[in-house]
This record gives structure tokens, C-alpha cells and sequence, in this order.
């Protein structure tokens, strides 16, 4: 390698003073002396031999390449680089000195640069490390039960299988949410659990739109066959629907034909198979039970209770006191519980019409309105509703004879709003053809828009009315005259 310039002396070889060595021109370092003077005796450290086997220790010398022509020796020579090389050399040379064993004549020995050897401790360490890794293996393990236990609670559930045994019968109410039929269901024995019941009908878009009432199961049932039995028309039980128009008894219908009274209908609700017993309740068990009881007791508003007794037995002292609607009777219920039950809902429902104690017809009692509204309701259809209570109310105030085919009707039980010579002469308390003023008792059931007609008739002169529309509209005339013209008309139409 060619010379360092920077280092290189002069061609003859001779270096030139170095005017840093100059008196006075810098510090002197005691370790050197002055320039000139000999060696003092005494002790002296001895540097330790630089090993070869590590050439990056010291860095070998470098001859600087001779200057070239027409360059200088001052322009190679830097006094400042000379002075920080000097400088970092004696540092080096400190550290590598200091960290020298204190005995001058020691020598080098590698291994003291060489890794240090693994410790007896490490054999305990790695003891301690394998229980380490015991104890977290038991974490992980408890960890991992404790989530399958927390999956299993959050996510699982319990669930029976098959199509179940014996009976239950639930109630649903209005409102009850999937979840909440599903809590109802385990407490009766149905599902083993609600999850079983609300994950089995997630995709059961009937189940959503379930109707209050009761509804026979099985106990032990999956959830699956809880879903599709509760679903399923068989289900449901206790359904008793009450019509406008209906009346206690049965009517004959054209055709030898039987449409089935309020008796029959409440009759037929009442039955289920619990446990293999049957829990209907016969018709007869119903109007005995109506017969022998206290009306008050049953529930009838205490402004029906005594004008009901002019009813012609025992057991219609209740006509026209049982609400249209749908009502849920309770398979296993008692007669006695049933019409309870019934009747008392029933007084609510009249009540919201608007028919109370202190509030009826023009110059009625509330059982007297009661009555119109029954009338009403037979006679007309709904938009004609308030002309036929005018028509009642005006005849009423003039003391004409109502003379109404429906009220002799009622008596016969024949639906049909038409009546013969025979049956018009016919002497009873129902016969408004023979009779003034009302008949004793409501003749049906009166729905809620024929007790607003009875409490607010409309505003006429009218008297008399025939149906005259085979859409069921009446014609209305103030005089006899009148009349007669609008029932050929009715008859011109094939509709009188």
C-alpha cells in the first residue's frame, strides 16, 4: 500500500520540527518531557501485546504515498488531523491499558475476550421455566374450559327430543314476546329451555303472529315440535267468538238448517282433552247455571238486574248482556266460572259503547236502551242504523205499535225478518204487532254501533221503513202513503 502522504517525510528522510513541540506552544504532556530530555528511571507500565487474532484492534501503519510534483509538504501535513489522530490513539491506548490486568508481565489470554460460560443457574432456570409452561398450560386449560363453559351458557341449551307426552295447556297473552311464550313453556313442562323454543322458531314467520289465548301441548316436547304444534290450528283452544245478531238460543235456518246460539258456541269452547278427560261443559250445565244463579254474582250491571227478570225463563235473563267479541275460555273451567268470566267482560264492553248507569237513550233507562239497540241491530244493516233508532224512538214517543218482525221472530227462533198472518196474530209479550212499547228483553246480541244509534238516534219525522236495496238499505217515509209506494218498490226488486 502506498505511503499516507499525510505521514511522509521529506526526500532525504528527515522529519521537520513539528511546531507544536515548540516551547510554549501547547501544553506539555508530562508523560513526554521536554524535547531534548533523557529518560527518567522508574516504574513503568508495559503495554500488553496486541493478540494478532484480532486485526481490527489496532490498525497496522500505512506509508503514505510520496508527495507528488508540484504539491507540498505543508499542504499533506495537517496539523489539526495530526493532533485528533494523536488524541484517539492515546484514548485507545488508555482503555485497552486500564482494562489490562494490574500485573505488568501478565499476558494476553483470549479467553477473557471469549463468552462467558452458561451459568449452574441455568439448570435451575430451565426448571423453573418447565413449570412455567405447566402452570400456564393449566391456565390455558382453565381458560379454555371456562369459555366452553361460558359458549355453552351463552350460545348452547338444553332441548328434549321427540314430539312429547301427555297434556299442558299454556296461555298466551297479549303482547308476549317468543321469549316470553318460551319462559311459559318451561314452566309447564313443555320445552327444556326457552333457547330450545325461540331458536327453533327464528324462522317460523307464523310463530311471530300468534294470537293470545290458550293452547294445548305436550309436555317433553323439542323445541322444534313445540314450534310446529303452537303454530298449528289444533293448537289453539278456548276460542269463542261472539257475533252481532246472535241471540242465546239456537235459530233455524232455512233448509231444516241449525245456526248455533250463544249457549251452543260457549259450549263448544269449553272443550279440550286434558290428560285424556274431557273438560266440555254441556249447554244444559250452562243455562242450569244461569237459571240458579245470582245475576249480580255473575256479573251483570246492577241496571239490568231486576228488568231482567221479565225474560221468558230463568236461563235468557242474560239476553242481550253477552258483548260481541272474541273471549278465551279456560278448557276446565267450572259452568259457573266460565259464564263468570264471560258476562263480566261482557259488562266492560257495553260500558266502553257508551251505555251506562248515566248515560242512555232520550228518555230511557240504560236496560231499555239495551233493548232498542238489540232491535237495531236486527233490523237494518250498520250505515242505517241511526234511522232505524229515530224511527224507534219517534213511534215510542207517538205510542204507535213498533210492529217488528223481529221481535215475534225471536220468540220462534226463526232469523229471517219476515213473518206470515199466523205468526203476527200470535199473543205474547214479543209480539210488537199486537203490543205497545218494547219488548220485555233485548232480543240479541247489539253490537257497539247499534248502542251509539240507540244512545244518539238521527235527526227525523221518519215512521215507517222497508228494505228496499238488495244491498240491505232501507227506504224511509214519514206517512203511511209513503210507505206503501216504497214497498212496491222493494217488491218491483224482488227484494220484499
Amino acid at each position: 500500500m502506498p505511503p499516507d502522504p499525510r505521514f511522509a517525510g521529506p526526500p532525504d528522510g528527515s522529519m521537520p520540527p513539528d511546531p507544536r513541540f515548540a516551547e510554549g506552544s501547547m501544553p506539555r504532556d508530562p508523560r513526554l518531557g521536554r524535547p531534548g530530555d533523557q529518560p527518567q528511571p522508574g516504574p513503568r507500565r508495559r503495554r500488553p501485546p496486541l493478540p494478532v487474532e484480532h486485526p481490527t484492534d489496532v490498525l497496522p501503519a500505512v506509508q503514505d504515498p510520496a508527495p507528488q510534483e508540484g504539491e507540498q509538504f505543508d499542504d499533506l501535513f495537517d496539523e489539526d488531523d495530526y493532533e485528533d489522530e494523536y488524541r484517539e490513539y492515546d484514548g485507545e491506548y488508555d482503555e485497552a491499558y486500564d482494562e489490562y490486568d494490574e500485573d505488568p508481565d501478565a499476558e494476553y489470554e483470549e479467553e477473557e475476550f471469549a463468552e462467558e460460560p452458561v451459568p449452574v443457574k441455568k439448570k435451575r432456570k430451565r426448571g423453573k421455566r418447565a413449570f412455567g409452561w405447566v402452570a400456564a398450560l393449566m391456565v390455558l386449560v382453565l381458560i379454555a374450559g371456562g369459555a366452553y363453559y361460558g359458549y355453552h351458557k351463552v350460545f348452547g341449551y338444553d332441548d328434549y327430543e321427540g314430539g312429547g307426552e301427555g297434556s299442558a295447556l299454556i296461555q298466551v297473552e297479549d303482547g308476549d314476546t317468543t321469549s316470553a311464550i318460551g319462559s311459559k313453556l318451561v314452566k309447564a313442562g313443555v320445552v327444556a329451555s326457552t333457547k330450545a323454543f325461540v331458536k327453533a322458531g327464528e324462522d317460523n314467520t307464523a310463530l311471530s303472529r300468534i294470537q293470545q289465548g290458550y293452547y294445548l301441548l305436550k309436555q317433553h316436547m323439542s323445541g322444534g315440535s313445540a314450534v310446529t304444534l303452537i303454530t298449528s290450528p289444533a293448537a289453539r283452544v278456548g276460542r269463542l267468538e261472539i257475533r252481532p245478531y246472535m241471540q242465546l238460543d239456537d235459530v233455524k235456518q232455512p233448509g231444516d238448517k241449525v245456526a248455533p246460539g250463544i249457549y251452543s258456541l260457549i259450549s263448544k269452547a269449553s272443550c279440550a282433552e286434558l290428560d285424556g278427560k274431557s273438560t266440555c261443559i254441556s249447554t244444559d250445565d250452562l243455562r242450569k247455571t244461569v237459571a240458579d244463579a245470582d245475576l249480580k254474582t255473575l256479573g251483570v250491571p246492577d241496571w239490568a238486574v231486576n228488568d231482567s227478570q221479565k225474560a221468558l225463563s230463568k236461563d235468557k235473563r242474560i239476553e242481550g248482556l253477552i258483548a260481541p267479541g272474541l273471549y278465551d275460555v279456560k278448557p276446565g273451567w267450572t259452568a259457573t266460572e266460565l259464564m263468570t268470566n264471560l258476562i263480566k267482560q261482557s259488562a266492560d264492553a257495553i260500558q266502553a259503547a257508551g251505555l251506562s248507569a248515566q248515560n242512555t237513550g232520550p228518555k230511557q233507562t240504560p236496560y231499555r236502551t239495551l233493548i232498542i239497540a238489540s232491535l237495531i241491530e236486527r233490523e237494518a244493516i250498520t250505515d242505517d242504523f241511526p234511522k232505524i233508532s229515530r224511527v224507534i224512538y219517534n213511534r215510542l214517543d207517538q205510542k204507535i205499535k213498533l210492529g217488528l218482525d223481529s221481535t215475534v221472530n225471536y220468540v220462534v227462533d226463526k232469523p229471517t225478518l219476515l213473518t206470515n198472518q199466523a205468526d203476527r196474530e200470535a199473543p205474547g209479550p214479543y209480539n210488537t204487532y199486537l203490543n205497545y212499547d218494547l219488548p220485555p228483553t233485548p232480543i240479541g246480541v247489539p253490537s257497539s254501533a247499534a248502542i251509539k244509534a240507540a244512545l244518539d238516534p238521527a235527526q227525523g219525522d221518519w215512521l215507517y221503513f222497508v228494505k228496499c236495496e238488495k244491498d240491505g238499505h232501507s227506504c224511509f217515509a214519514s206517512t203511511n202513503a209513503e210507505h206503501n209506494k216504497n214497498r212496491q218498490l222493494a217488491q218491483q226488486r224482488g227484494v220484499f
